[in-house]
């Protein structure tokens, strides 16, 4: 990298380090919101809750529909306007 390129890339790394940050932190709530185990406790919740009169029955179907279609939709249905992770750069 040439002394130019540098002195017209400089001002612009740190919003460069902070859409990668924002990235990072988008793939990793992606993840947790798509854990099994996220879904699992979710669920179980629920079911605590209708048991305890807390939630109705429709309430209860209502979140389960919620996070059935967490774990099956993929990344792109959920953000219609995002890129596949490979074509960051």
């Amino acid at each position: 990298m040439d002394l130019l390129t540098l002195l017209f890339r400089l001002p612009l790394m740190p919003l460069r380090g902070f859409v990668q940050l924002a990235g990072i932190l988008h793939d990793q709530a992606e993840r947790e919101l798509r854990d099994p185990a996220s879904v699992r406790r979710q669920l179980e919740e629920a079911e605590e809750a209708r048991v305890s009169g807390e939630m109705s029955d429709q309430d209860v179907a209502d979140v389960e529909g919620q996070a059935v279609g967490r774990v099956l939709s993929t990344p792109a249905d959920t953000f219609p306007g995002s890129r596949a992770r490979g074509n960051r750069s």
